[in-house]
C-alpha cells in the first residue's frame, strides 16, 4: 500500500513557519471538522465547549485508536477525561463520575451508526468519612485500607443493529481503578498500583482505568490571538506536567471489525450524564482531536457534544469553509487554500481511499477511522501517513502521532499542491510512553521534590492509625491540636482586622 504522501518531514522552514503550523493546526482541525470524520484533528479537545468546560469529570479530552504494537491481532483504544489535572490538586483528587456512562463506540460497516458500544460505569467508596484525607497512610496496593477513597467499575459490551440495542454482555465487574498519584510519601511505588489496575479480559483483551500523564503534546498559546501575532513564546508543551483520567481498552481485531476483508472501523467516544429524572443525556463527544475546539464555532459547540455521527451533515460547512486558514492569512499573510475544501471532506469525513475508507459508500461522519489490517510500525514516524507511515494518523491515532503538525499541514493545503512543513515546534510528549498496555505514561506525582528525612513510613502510618484508633486520647489530641491551630489563625486574623480598621479611622 502506498502512502498518501511520502517525505522525510525534515528541513522545517524556521520559526515563522513552525508557528504558522501551529496556527494552521487549528485550521487543519477545522478541516477535520469540516469532514467531521476520520482521524484528522489538529489538537486536543481540552475545555472545548461552554457547557462541558464547567463539568470536567464528563469532558473527553483525547481519543486514540491504534493496532497494538506488541499484539497486532488486537486494537487499543485510549480515551482521556478531565483536562489539566494539577498533580497536587488535593484533598479532593480526580475521580470518574458515578452518575456517568463513559462509552466507546464502534461503527464497522460505514453507516455512521453504532454496531458496538463498550460502556464503563464507576462506583466510588469512601472508607472513613470522618477525615478529609484521600489516603490515611502509605498505600502499598489497591486494597490497602489506607487508601480511603477508591473507585471500581463495570464494563459492558452492547451490540446493536441499525443503531438499536440488541444484546448486552458484562465483560468485567467491580474492577479497581488506579488512584490519583498523591505523592511519593503516600504512594512510593505507584507503578505497582498501576499494574494492579490492568485487568485481562476473556479472548485476549485488557482494560485499565485510572490516572495517567496527559499524552497530548502541543503549544496551546495559539488561543492568545495566534501566538500574540508575533510568534513569541512558541515551542512550549502547554500540557507538560498535567495529568488526565484514562480509560484504556484492548480488544481483538476480530471482535470489532466486520471481517478480515473489511478491516476498517470508525471509533468515537461519548459521555452521558444522569439527570434529576434518572435519564442519561449525552454531554460530550470526541472522535478526531480539536474538531469541536477549533473547527466548530461557538454556536455549534454544545450542539456537537450532544449530537451523533449520522447527523454530521449539519456541521459540514465548518469543514468546507474553515475559519483558521483565514485567520492565519490575516495575521501571518500565508494565503488560505481555495474553498470549498473538498480535499478535507474526502480525507476527514470518509477516510482515505486505499487506506482507511470503511466502505465504498460510507456515510460521511466525524470519527477516527482505523484500518486494523495495517501492521504496527517498528519505528513510528510522528507525521504518520504524511511521512509514509500508514500505521499512523489519520489512520487512527497513536500516542506518538504529532496531530497538530499533521493537521496543520493538511489544512494549509498539503493535499492540493501547497507543500509545507508547518508545525508548533512541539514534536513529542514530555514523558516516554510504555511498550505494553495501557501504553500511556504514569501520571506526574503530586510531590515532585525529595521527602523530608523525618517522614518515615512509621510516622505516616501513625496518622492513619490515629484516625481509626479506638483510643479516644489520640483522637482528642489530634482534634485539640487542630482546634488550637485554627484558634491561633483566627486570633491573628482578628487582631489584624482590628488594627486595619483603627488605621482607617479619620481620627
Amino acid at each position: 500500500m502506498t502512502p498518501l504522501i511520502s517525505r522525510s518531514g525534515a528541513g522545517r522552514k524556521g520559526l515563522v513557519t513552525l508557528i504558522c503550523g501551529a496556527l494552521a493546526t487549528g485550521g487543519i482541525t477545522a478541516a477535520g471538522v469540516a469532514a467531521l470524520a476520520p482521524g484528522a484533528a489538529s489538537a486536543s479537545s481540552h475545555r472545548e465547549a461552554p457547557l462541558i468546560s464547567g463539568t470536567p469529570q464528563y469532558d473527553n479530552t483525547d481519543l486514540y485508536a491504534f493496532v497494538s504494537p506488541d499484539k497486532p491481532d488486537t486494537t487499543t483504544i485510549v480515551s482521556d477525561y478531565i483536562p489539566f489535572e494539577e498533580p497536587a490538586g488535593g484533598p479532593n483528587f480526580y475521580q470518574f463520575a458515578d452518575d456517568a456512562q463513559y462509552d466507546i463506540h464502534v461503527d464497522n460497516n460505514g453507516d455512521a451508526k453504532d454496531d458496538l458500544i463498550f460502556r464503563y460505569t464507576f462506583r466510588t467508596q469512601i472508607k472513613n468519612k470522618k477525615t478529609f484525607l484521600y489516603n490515611t497512610g502509605v498505600v502499598d496496593n489497591l486494597t490497602d485500607p489506607d487508601l480511603n477513597v477508591t473507585q471500581a467499575y463495570n464494563l459492558d459490551l452492547i451490540k446493536l443493529r441499525n443503531g438499536r440495542q440488541q444484546h448486552t454482555t458484562r465483560i468485567a465487574s467491580d474492577i479497581p481503578a488506579a488512584p490519583s498519584d498523591v505523592g511519593k510519601a503516600s504512594m512510593p511505588d505507584y507503578g505497582k498500583l498501576r499494574s494492579q489496575a490492568v485487568y485481562k479480559t476473556v479472548g485476549g483483551g485488557a482494560t485499565f482505568a485510572g490516572q495517567a500523564d496527559d499524552p497530548f503534546f502541543a503549544d496551546l498559546r495559539v488561543f492568545d490571538l495566534l501566538y500574540g501575532g508575533n510568534l513569541s513564546e512558541v515551542g512550549r508543551d502547554t500540557l507538560k506536567g498535567y495529568n488526565v483520567n484514562t480509560i484504556a481498552l484492548q480488544v481483538p481485531n476480530s471482535l470489532i471489525r466486520q471481517s478480515a476483508s473489511r478491516p476498517t472501523v470508525g471509533i468515537y467516544a461519548t459521555t452521558q450524564r444522569r439527570n434529576a429524572q434518572g435519564y442519561y443525556t449525552q454531554v460530550s463527544r470526541l472522535g478526531n482531536p480539536l474538531v469541536n475546539e477549533v473547527v466548530n464555532p461557538q454556536k455549534d459547540k454544545d450542539k456537537f457534544n450532544a449530537s451523533q455521527p449520522k447527523d454530521d451533515a449539519q456541521f459540514l460547512k465548518n469543514v468546507t469553509n474553515p475559519e483558521l486558514p483565514k485567520l492565519i492569512e490575516a495575521i501571518y499573510h500565508i494565503k488560505a487554500p481555495k474553498e470549498p475544501r473538498n480535499d478535507l471532506v474526502d480525507v476527514f469525513l470518509k477516510g482515505v481511499k486505499g487506506l482507511n475508507q470503511e466502505q465504498p459508500y460510507a456515510t460521511p461522519s466525524e470519527m477516527l477511522r482505523l484500518n486494523t489490517s495495517i501492521k504496527p510500525t517498528a519505528a513510528p514516524k510522528r507525521l504518520g501517513v504524511l511521512d509514509g507511515d500508514n500505521a499512523g494518523f489519520p489512520n487512527g491515532r497513536r500516542l506518538t502521532d504529532d496531530v497538530i503538525d499533521e493537521a496543520l499541514q493538511v489544512v494549509e493545503g498539503e493535499l492540493v499542491g501547497s507543500k509545507n512543513d508547518l508545525g508548533d515546534a512541539v514534536d513529542k510528549n514530555d514523558k516516554g510512553f510504555e511498550k505494553y498496555f495501557p501504553y500511556v505514561a504514569e501520571p506526574t506525582s503530586g510531590s515532585r521534590g525529595a521527602l523530608a528525612k523525618a517522614a518515615g513510613s512509621s510516622t505516616k502510618s501513625a496518622l492513619g492509625d490515629a484516625l481509626t484508633t479506638s483510643d479516644s486520647s489520640n483522637t482528642t489530641l489530634i482534634a485539640g491540636s487542630a482546634a488550637a491551630g485554627a484558634a491561633g489563625v483566627l486570633l491573628i486574623g482578628t487582631a489584624f482586622g482590628w488594627w486595619r480598621r483603627r488605621m482607617q479611622r479619620p481620627y
